[in-house]
């Protein structure tokens, strides 16, 4: 496809340096005054405000939305709030859980639904949790093999159409239980009358394995992150039937992630280094050509291990179905979007709880709004917005219209999990 850069695209990534630049000293020096206004810089070093851990380690999944994290540490923006980030790559989902809460890494590029998964203990052990900020919005899709395309499956009607007359048992792949992956892929199925439950099995595979799986044939379709899902097109085994930004635009997905004790016991490299991987995302999102550079950097075996091609177009909002259909994407991945990506929203969390009670995963409601209170990290994430001069949402609910026409604003979350015709039984 044309790889000249999309007037619409374009336009929406240029950006005011003067006020989207990389931060300077006196920006900087906001984080210092958070705890006492009269601290200044020099004193911060060596000062209650220190950071009580100068070196983390951030677990990550190979993916394209690790790019933030990865990119703090390799343009030395951590270095410059006093801490050393090493980020982590792991196998799995499940080992990035296992290792946050037994504390083999500090924070977590991780899924938002694993984080609340684990706050009301239905994906592993129970453990008071936070979520620090968002990391990126949209950006993934959903993969269907390139043998239901030649069977006519392209999209969600006419897989109904096809798992109707072809009835045999159909397997789709989630990165994990109650992540986000898993609930972009049911809610899709359900949007169309398809119950990930009753009428298909329902896998679990690591991300950078989901190609792997789809080549041998384990499964008819699989929603994941970027950039698996371009990488089947380009392998020839799989088609794009559903971007996840058109399931629900500017849905939150990864976010940085850590247990609630963290945050308790380190306050200060908390901040740190949430403004680190804050000043990655703003710079990220910057300019196409650093979005060009990022691609360039997290393709490196140590991080996502494949071809740059592999990233760089749905990064740009360059999308291909690979049926031959092109388009330019404007709702493509983003990392901070003015800082509308990186707010902790309580609505978005609460969303997940919803999703979370409609497939079982919960048996009874929570109390919603209580849980988001007390995972995502909101007053905090002002402190640190408020000192790198980041604009911050006046209402931390939104309202957001989905696929299939419904609207979640927050305001009446058990109702809302309970009126989908399509959910588990009982």
């Amino acid at each position: 496809m044309s790889q000249t850069t999309p007037a619409s695209t374009a336009s929406t990534e240029t950006i005011d340096t003067r006020r989207r630049g990389l931060m300077t000293a006196g920006a900087a020096t906001g984080l210092l005054g958070l705890i006492d206004p009269r601290v200044k810089a020099g004193a911060w070093a060596a000062g209650s405000d220190a950071p009580e851990k100068k070196e983390v380690k951030i677990g990550f999944i190979p993916l394209t939305d690790c790019a933030s994290v990865v990119m703090a540490s390799v343009l030395g923006f951590d270095k410059k709030y006093g801490v050393t980030i090493t980020p982590s790559k792991e196998a799995s989902w499940a080992s990035v859980r296992d290792k946050l809460v037994n504390g083999d890494i500090d924070f977590a590029h991780v899924l938002y639904g694993l984080i609340y998964g684990v706050q009301l203990g239905v994906s592993g052990p129970k453990k008071d949790m936070a979520v620090l900020m968002g990391l990126n919005h949209n950006g993934q899709a959903i993969t269907l093999s390139k043998k239901l395309a030649d069977k006519g499956a392209v999209d969600g009607p006419s897989l109904k159409k096809l798992m109707d007359t072809d009835k045999r048992e159909y397997t789709f792949a989630q990165t994990f239980p109650t992540g986000t992956h898993a609930m972009w892929l049911y809610y899709w199925l359900g949007t169309y009358g398809i119950s990930p439950l009753a009428d298909a099995k329902t896998i679990t595979v690591p991300p950078p394995q989901m190609v792997a799986n789809m080549r041998i044939g384990n499964m008819d379709g699989f929603c994941v992150g970027e950039p698996w899902n371009h990488r089947a097109i380009m392998d020839g085994i799989g088609i794009t039937a559903n971007t996840t930004q058109d399931i629900w635009k500017d849905h939150p997905e990864k976010v940085l992630g850590c247990t609630a004790d963290f945050v308790k016991q380190n306050p200060n490299t908390v901040r740190a280094v949430m403004m680190a991987v804050l000043e990655a995302s703003r710079w990220i999102d910057a300019s196409l050509s650093n979005r060009m550079k990022m691609a360039e950097t997290i393709a490196a075996p140590s991080y996502v291990n494949t071809s740059v091609d592999a990233i760089n177009q749905r990064i740009l909002g360059r999308y291909q179905n690979g049926l031959g259909k092109t388009w330019d994407d404007p709702n493509h991945m983003k990392f901070f979007n003015d800082g509308y990506v990186n707010f902790p929203f309580l609505s978005d969390g609460m969303w997940f709880l919803t999703q979370h009670k409609r497939w079982g995963l919960l048996k009874s409601h929570p109390d919603y709004l209580a849980v988001a209170k007390s995972v995502n990290q909101v007053e905090l994430y002002k402190q640190v917005a408020s000192a790198m001069n980041i604009n911050v949402p006046k209402d931390p609910m939104r309202s957001s219209k989905f696929i299939d026409g419904t609207v979640w604003d927050g305001k009446d979350p058990a109702r809302y999990a309970d009126g989908f015709k399509v959910k588990a039984a009982g």
